[in-house]
């Protein structure tokens, strides 16, 4: 056992980090009926987590997610991010290094709860692409039972909605080593759940249900565009010969990733409630990879869902289950 350990000192150490950062919020997260009753818990707060459950248990009755003791407690950040994801890609192609972990398989990021254990990390990963990122919530997968997130009160009505079914659907489904595949599921599930949830609690004609359907014209404007823009940089990648020196490679690589970010600025037209995102200047390879893991496929399941179910969900459902289910 001493020689598996010095072995796999690498993996042991960053299972403990992540254990005992898991750990730390599990353990201090509060059941939600006892957050309700606390008269320092502000009410805003407690209408949120009131929400929280109506969207819980739309997800589990209207939709059929699985039933589980996931956010019945709150983890109060502090106003941190819970914990950063480092995605790494090869420097000259849209491909992720992938990380591998006991039990559940492949990923192409890795997290940490602490910031300067990702960067650490990252240094290791110096001749690639690398970018980390803060976390609004994860999923367990139903290994622990996963807190509300203060993090998440801060979003509006259907970003919430939205978020919160996602990380459901990775309780009810989960491929393993499919990571493209799960991100893009749920994020289809969350969606789709987010405006039936919205249109049943406020109404179609709420500024929640309208702000919600504008915000999602937007991310299927900046889907369509991204896209495009992975093609563009695939195209590039490709027509990169041996002979060229890094250097040109390097600068036509950030000539196009910064006129694909400048044309970005046209997604925005006419939507008066998205707010506009600011880019930082490093953007490169690793963000095009996360942007693919979780947004590439998602038409896959719309049409899908339309032409060979009808639009019918709760038959869509039963079927992924029966397919992929655990």
């Amino acid at each position: 056992m001493l020689v598996l350990i010095i072995w796999q000192w690498d993996w042991v150490s960053y299972g403990y980090g992540q254990l005992s950062g898991g750990a730390r919020v599990i353990l201090q997260a509060k059941p939600v009926e006892e957050v309700l009753t606390d008269p320092a818990v502000p009410d805003s707060v407690k209408a949120k987590l009131r929400f929280v459950e109506e969207i819980r248990q739309f997800a589990i009755d209207s939709l059929g997610l699985n039933a589980t003791p996931n956010y019945q407690t709150y983890f109060d950040q502090q106003n941190k991010p819970i914990c950063y994801v480092l995605t790494v890609a090869e420097p000259y192609r849209i491909k992720a290094v992938e990380f591998s972990f006991p039990l559940i398989g492949s990923f192409t990021y890795k997290g940490f709860f602490d910031l300067e254990k990702a960067k650490q990390e990252a240094q290791l990963w110096k001749d690639y692409d690398t970018e980390i990122s803060p976390v609004s919530a994860y999923s367990t997968l139903g290994y622990f039972h996963d807190p509300i997130l203060s993090g998440m009160l801060q979003l509006s009505e259907g970003r919430l909605a939205s978020l919160i079914m996602h990380e459901m659907t990775h309780s009810t489904l989960f491929i393993k080593n499919q990571h493209e595949f799960n991100e893009n599921l749920a994020n289809f599930i969350g969606d789709y759940g987010a405006v039936r949830f919205l249109a049943q609690r406020f109404g179609t004609d709420s500024p929640q249900y309208r702000s919600y359907q504008e915000g999602k014209v937007f991310r299927e404007r900046y889907i369509q565009h991204f896209n495009h823009g992975k093609e563009l940089l695939d195209r590039l990648y490709e027509s990169f010969t041996d002979h060229l020196p890094k250097a040109r490679k390097d600068q036509l690589k950030r000539r196009l990733i910064g006129q694909i970010l400048q044309q970005s600025d046209s997604l925005y037209q006419d939507l008066s409630h998205v707010k506009k995102r600011s880019w930082p200047t490093d953007v490169n390879n690793a963000f095009f990879v996360g942007f693919s893991t979780y947004n590439s496929r998602r038409n896959e399941f719309e049409v899908d869902f339309r032409e060979k179910f009808n639009s019918d969900f709760k038959r869509y459902l039963q079927h992924l289950k029966a397919k992929y289910g655990r």
